[in-house]
């Protein structure tokens, strides 16, 4: 029997095949639109993501030539993008131009900063559990907005659902909400099993406390959970399954990744001594421990939000990958670098990746980068500060318009990513987390010389698991889970994945990385006290 991962980013949605011992048989994926009609502004269609969920479905089950009665269950996970549906489901505008078609408001979309402003400043108690400062990308500040902004479209809704929950509703007809959806991102305390309604009216959004949560969902379940009934009879014709498979309680995308990494065969120590390193397009920090740890700008602590009985920290860059291609993208050279790669069959940073691995040969890391420091924090910074107003920063910058300063800079653009993560397990261990392994997963990643940067960068050993898709195993466990073929999640971590390779730190460059650590470090309060001056003259 197989079980059936489905995972849907920012750009695409991607489902895999795995076996009973977690090996992936096929995968498949297919593009999702975003609309980018706004400076802030980024959305979704939720019928264009779930057409696309049944395309690639359809396609790995073809590819994996398996039967749909060989298929024991699937499980779904998405990004914690926000979909509204009016009370008979159908898509509902988010937008003042009023389409209807584009009815989700995109993770990454930060239209509701002045919200997630207004909503810390009440220092409510639940904002001790996202490190004291709500984020733009989290629901309550964008349903704020919806209701101030667009008080048509909040009036008019019947359902508010993380991306993920839309899918398994789609999948189902279940209004269940996963614990690690609402935990993570609408506030639920899951240590207490209850909504903070004094919360929802302190804010301004107290009609949704008055409707029982209803909308917003009243009936939470941990990920793995089997949602009663299965597929429906018409998502089981439009994903190419039979009616009644097992369909699992999901998880936040960066979420099923940690899933699929952390308790894997072979890694060092207990599973509170790893972070999960989910680098992408964005990058997410996850790890657990038996007790709550409070970090301010780390979001968190969540109770039960990845395993029973742990709480989970979560941290992370709003932009990772995206940050070094936009970086990279802003030289005099890209656009000929970038037809070079085109010829070459791969994308820009893959084809500088292989040109800084060639300069590598010759140079070291410190005479090809030389005196250039970045900071990427060109979407804001997630952890530690919890400041969606950070911005890029880049000191150290010549006149050269050469290849060679484009590698230099795509290899200080990376290193940036990795004393970011620095600063974040810093953080956490100031707090009392005994981190001492980093497992890292997502396509940024892949890369070699990528993992010995960070290695280098974070000094902590970077660890890589077996399966080319963690964040697609991570889903299929809760399949497992739910289709029964394993007890529970902690049993289906141990047993699916596997440890590939660790990425060690050159002892080498430990001195160069630390100060040039510092350097980031400077750089970013640079920046935080150019804001405060710009503030003072207006």
């Amino acid at each position: 029997m197989y079980c059936i991962g489905v995972d849907v980013g920012t750009g695409s949605a991607r489902a895999g095949v795995f076996d009973g011992a977690g090996t992936l048989l096929s995968a498949a994926s297919h593009p999702i639109r975003i609309w980018r009609e706004k400076p802030l502004h980024a959305e979704h269609s939720s019928d264009d993501i779930w057409a696309a969920v049944g395309a690639c479905v359809r396609q790995a089950i073809s590819e994996a030539a398996i039967l749909p009665d060989a298929v024991a269950g699937i499980g779904f996970d998405a990004t914690c993008s926000l979909v509204v549906l009016d009370a008979d489901g159908a898509p509902l505008s988010v937008n003042a131009e009023g389409d209807d078609a584009r009815n989700v408001i995109v993770w990454m979309d930060h239209r509701a900063t002045d919200q997630a402003r207004r909503i810390n400043a009440t220092s409510a108690a639940v904002l001790e559990y996202v490190g004291r400062r709500i984020s733009p990308e989290m629901q309550t500040p964008k349903l704020l907005w919806l209701a101030e902004e667009l008080p048509r479209t909040f009036d008019k809704a019947g359902y508010f659902f993380d991306l993920t929950d839309f899918l398994t509703w789609r999948a189902t007809g279940s209004t269940w909400r996963s614990s690690c959806t609402v935990t993570c991102k609408w506030t639920y305390l899951a240590h207490e099993d209850r909504w903070d309604a004094r919360y929802f009216r302190q804010i301004g959004l107290g009609r949704l406390a008055d409707e029982d949560f209803e909308r917003i969902g009243n009936d939470i379940r941990p990920p793995g959970s089997p949602i009663s009934g299965g597929l429906s009879r018409a998502a089981a014709r439009d994903l190419g399954l039979n009616e009644g498979t097992p369909v699992a309680v999901g998880l936040i995308d960066a979420h099923a990744g940690a899933l699929g990494t952390l308790g894997a065969k072979g890694l060092y120590g207990t599973i509170e001594q790893r972070l999960a390193y989910v680098f992408g397009t964005s990058a997410c920090t996850l790890n657990v421990a038996k007790g709550a740890i409070f970090v301010p700008g780390v979001w968190g602590p969540y109770y039960g939000a990845l395993l029973p009985g742990l709480w989970l920290s979560e941290g992370g860059q709003s932009a990772a990958g995206a940050a070094i291609d936009h970086l990279v993208r802003q030289h005099g050279r890209a656009a000929e670098a970038a037809e070079q790669a085109l010829k070459a069959g791969m994308g820009l940073t893959a084809w500088l990746t292989q040109q800084a691995e060639r300069a590598l040969q010759t140079h070291s890391f410190a005479e090809i980068v030389g005196g250039l420091h970045v900071v990427a924090e060109f979407l804001g910074n997630r952890a530690p500060f919890a400041d969606p107003d950070a911005r890029g920063l880049i000191a150290g910058l010549d006149m050269a318009q050469d290849e060679r300063s484009l590698v230099r800079l795509y290899l200080a653009g990376v290193a940036s990513i990795g004393y970011g993560l620095r600063q974040i397990v810093k953080t956490l261990r100031e707090k009392g987390a005994d981190l001492q392994q980093i497992v890292l997963s997502g396509g940024a990643g892949r890369s070699p010389l990528v993992r010995q940067l960070l290695a280098d960068a974070t000094a902590i050993p970077i660890a890589t698991c077996v399966t080319p898709e963690p964040v697609l195993l991570g889903s299929a466990m809760t399949a497992s889970v739910a289709a029964g073929r394993q007890p529970d999640l902690e049993t289906a971590m141990q047993a699916l994945s596997q440890l590939d390779e660790i990425t060690s730190p050159n002892r080498a460059q430990e001195r160069l990385h630390a100060m040039r650590y510092e350097a980031f470090t400077a750089l970013q309060s640079a920046g935080r006290e150019l804001r405060e001056l710009e503030g003072q003259g207006e």
